[in-house]
C-alpha cells in the first residue's frame, strides 16, 4: 500500500497550485477537508496522519466519515458533498501515482453524493435591511466598518468570501463607482455602487488609509476578516435589530442571506434575469431562477392573469372567522 502524506501533499503542490492553478478558496476548502478526515481516521484507527496508507482510506471509514459530518457534527448535505468532492479529488490523482490500491481507490470514487434537498431562500424586506443598517455604532470605527461592510453585501450582493477579498484598490469611485471582486472559478466582476454607498466607502477609505493592496475591511491587527467573524458580526446585528424590527426573529441571517436579499430587490424592480445572473456573477441563469420561484408577488400577478372572466381576482377568503380559523389548520 501507498503512503498518504507525500501523495497528498504532490496533489496539493503539484496538482492544485501548480498545474490547476486553483484559487485560494479552492486550496482551503480541499485543506479543511483533509485535516477533518484526518483527525477522524486518526481516531477510528489509531494511525498518526502522516503515517496512514491509502489503503486504510477505504469506502468503510470514508462512509462513516460523511456520516459523522452530518450527524455529528450537524452539517449539511451540500457541506458533506463539497467535503466528498475533495476526497474524490485527491483519490482521482492517487490513481494514476498508486496504482497498487487501484481496487480501494475505485471504490471511494463510487460513493455517490447525498440528493440536495433545495428549500425557500432567506432574505430580508427593505423594512427589515433598514433596522439591520441602523444597528452598527458609526461613531466608533469597527461600527463604520461594520455599517460599510453590511451595505456592500446588501447592495452589492457580494459572497462572503469575495467582500473578505476585498482590498483597498478594488473600490473605483467617482464617476461610474464600482466595486471588483474575484468570485468562483476566479471570474472577476464589477458591480456597480449606487451614490449613497460610493458615499460611504469614500468616508471609509479616507478614514483608514493605508496602501492599495491593503485589505478593505481589515480586523484589528489589519488582516482581511475571516467569513466566520462576518458572519458572527451579522448575527449579532439581527439580535439587536429584532427588538425594533419583529419579523427579524424568526430568521436566521448569514452572509448569504444579504446576497440574497440584494438579489430579490433587484428581481423586484425588474431587472432582467440574465442581468441579475450577471450582477451576482453566475454561470447560468439556472442559478439565478431561485429568485423567480421565491418572488410570491410575481405569481400572485401571474394567478391574476389567469383567473377566469366571471371569477373575482384574488385568493379565497373564509367568510366567517370560524372558517377562517378551520383554513389556518
Amino acid at each position: 500500500m501507498a503512503t498518504l502524506a507525500p501523495l497528498l501533499q504532490r496533489f496539493f503542490t503539484d496538482r492544485l497550485m501548480t498545474q490547476k492553478h486553483a484559487s485560494s478558496h479552492t486550496i482551503a476548502s480541499y485543506r479543511d477537508a483533509w485535516r477533518l478526515l484526518l483527525g477522524y481516521a486518526q481516531q477510528k484507527t489509531g494511525t498518526p496522519p502522516w503515517k496512514l496508507q491509502i489503503g486504510q482510506l477505504d469506502t468503510e471509514l470514508i462512509t462513516a466519515f460523511l456520516r459523522h459530518l452530518e450527524q455529528d457534527r450537524g452539517n449539511s448535505e451540500r457541506t458533506r458533498n463539497t467535503r466528498l468532492a475533495a476526497i474524490h479529488s485527491l483519490f482521482r490523482y492517487a490513481a494514476l501515482h498508486a496504482p497498487e490500491d487501484a481496487h480501494t481507490i475505485q471504490q471511494v470514487l463510487a460513493i455517490d453524493g447525498s440528493r440536495i434537498t433545495t428549500g425557500p431562500i432567506c432574505w430580508l424586506t427593505n423594512t427589515e435591511s433598514k433596522a439591520l443598517l441602523a444597528v452598527p455604532d458609526r461613531t466608533t470605527r469597527i461600527g463604520r466598518r461594520d455599517y460599510a461592510m453590511l451595505l456592500i453585501l446588501l447592495r452589492a450582493g457580494l459572497r462572503v468570501s469575495e467582500l473578505t477579498g476585498l482590498t483597498r484598490a478594488d473600490v473605483q469611485l467617482g464617476p461610474g463607482a464600482h466595486i471588483r471582486s474575484l468570485g468562483k472559478g476566479r471570474k472577476a466582476r464589477s458591480t456597480p455602487l449606487d451614490p449613497a454607498t460610493a458615499a460611504v466607502l469614500n468616508e471609509w477609505l479616507t478614514e483608514t488609509g493605508g496602501r492599495p493592496a491593503d485589505p478593505l475591511f481589515p480586523n484589528r491587527h489589519g488582516q482581511p476578516l475571516s467569513r466566520d467573524t462576518v458572519a458572527a458580526r451579522i448575527s449579532k446585528y439581527r439580535t439587536t435589530a429584532a427588538a425594533a424590527c419583529p419579523t427579524l426573529r424568526g430568521k436566521t441571517i448569514s452572509p448569504h442571506t444579504l446576497r440574497h436579499s440584494n438579489a430579490m430587490a433587484l428581481h423586484q424592480a425588474g431587472v432582467d434575469i440574465a442581468v441579475l445572473a450577471l450582477w451576482l456573477g453566475h454561470s447560468s441563469t439556472k442559478s439565478t431562477d431561485i429568485y423567480i420561484h421565491a418572488d410570491i408577488e410575481s405569481k400572485e400577478q401571474a394567478l391574476a392573469h389567469t383567473a377566469p372572466p366571471d371569477v373575482t381576482p384574488g385568493r379565497y377568503k373564509p367568510p366567517d372567522p370560524l372558517l377562517a380559523f378551520l383554513e389556518s389548520l
